[in-house]
């Protein structure tokens, strides 16, 4: 059972999801001011780059964002040019879809979507998905329960596009009243979002995702989560609260942690976690290390026998290195929040089947991440291309 915690540090709002044996998963760090992801407003085009198949448009004033037009569907205009494509000056319903990373600006999309704990509504989702990390069987029943559901979500919406619906993890472990209830609860929100939107002034913040340490809890699988620990007093408060709209189930699972002697980053060793997860050089048990290297671009994992004792067959020695570095790649690439393009230079491997064992490994592994992770391929020079969806900025950068 994993616990999630959530406490102030070093002027950060700083929430790990630790597993059963202590070990962080994840970590993040917030400002209170928090991030524009998610956020629904108005924005104005500033201009349009054809030859990058891009809209530059501003989402407060001297805020500009970067909307490909490849997500430019079934736009919702409040103001609208002469020429039926998209132009400079126009006004339209946005949503913020990455947060900014490193010189890139935050990224938009008009395929809005919402979520909550059990279901999400989402114009770029088409049809009705089910969580692939629910067993077979329950995902057939609960397609056949969202099947039914999507038509009258789209009854309600169908004017501005054509919604799809996905039922989250969550989904599998409550009735289907309360997943049903949730749902069309979404739905009428957006509903009453998009047909106000065209009374709203320019810049206007239609909708505003809570702070991404809230936000968070909404992803926690109820089956899997033994407690919710907050420190601080404010913020333990703004959980029930927020907890009390969303999932009473998860509420349950709230405490308020209070120990002056003992506070909570001691208690967790969180300096020692912070430390590992930002450094160059991971240790695997095998003697074997990691390093992890950033770019602008991507970011690099080399694998290193470091202090492996070779008392093996070569071939089954470098198999298990690359075996646990495959497991160490996903844990870090989620423990780091790395996104973009990952490429890990394995150690050479002279049999077939043993690289199709370590990507099977990678493959497995990265499928428990809550973020679409992906292997493209490796490489004739056994470089393996992986690919991670950018969301937020990489823990690095957060704890700036």
């Amino acid at each position: 059972m994993n616990r999630y915690c959530i406490t102030r540090m070093k002027g950060k709002i700083l929430s790990f999801l630790l597993d059963e044996n202590g070990h962080a998963l994840e970590i993040h760090g917030d400002t209170e001011q928090g991030s524009v992801l998610g956020n629904i407003c108005i924005g104005k085009v500033q201009r349009v780059a054809k030859n990058i198949r891009a809209a530059f448009v501003e989402i407060a004033p001297g805020q500009p964002c970067y909307l490909p037009l490849d997500d430019l569907k079934n736009p919702v205009y409040t103001r609208k040019g002469p020429s039926p494509a998209i132009q400079q000056g126009d006004e339209l319903v946005i949503q913020v879809s990455r947060d900014a990373i490193k010189t890139k600006a935050p990224a938009l999309t008009t395929r809005i979507s919402l979520s909550g704990v059990y279901t999400a509504v989402d114009f770029g989702h088409p049809g009705a998905g089910v969580s692939r990390k629910l067993p077979d069987k329950e995902r057939e029943r609960l397609k056949a329960l969202g099947e039914g559901m999507l038509l009258k979500v789209r009854d309600e919406l169908g004017e501005f596009g054509c919604p799809g619906i996905v039922l989250r993890t969550n989904s599998g472990s409550v009735p289907e009243a309360a997943v049903e209830e949730e749902l069309f609860s979404l739905t009428a929100k957006l509903k009453t979002l998009l047909t106000g939107a065209v009374h709203r002034t320019c810049f206007s913040c239609l909708y505003r995702t809570p702070p991404g340490w809230l936000n968070r809890l909404l992803s926690l699988h109820a089956s899997e989560t033994e407690r919710i620990v907050v420190e601080d007093a404010g913020l333990y408060q703004q959980a029930m609260d927020f907890l009390g709209e969303y999932s009473e189930s998860l509420k349950e699972r709230l405490v308020h942690y209070q120990d002056d002697l003992l506070p909570m980053h001691k208690l967790y060793s969180l300096e020692r976690e912070l430390e590992e997860a930002l450094a160059e050089r991971i240790w695997m048990k095998s003697g074997a290390y990691l390093v992890v290297q950033p770019t602008e671009a991507l970011t690099v994992i080399d694998v290193n026998t470091g202090k492996y004792e070779k008392g093996k067959e070569k071939e089954e020695a470098v198999l298990k290195i690359n075996l646990e570095a495959a497991r160490e790649t996903a844990r870090q690439m989620r423990l780091r929040n790395l996104s973009g393009i990952v490429i890990v230079d394995f150690i050479n491997m002279g049999q077939e089947s043993s690289r199709r064992k370590v990507l099977e490994e990678l493959r497995e592994c990265l499928a428990m991440d809550p973020l679409q992770a992906h292997v493209v391929d490796m490489t004739k020079l056994e470089l393996v291309e992986l690919t991670r969806k950018k969301t937020e900025p990489p823990l690095a950068q957060q704890l700036l």
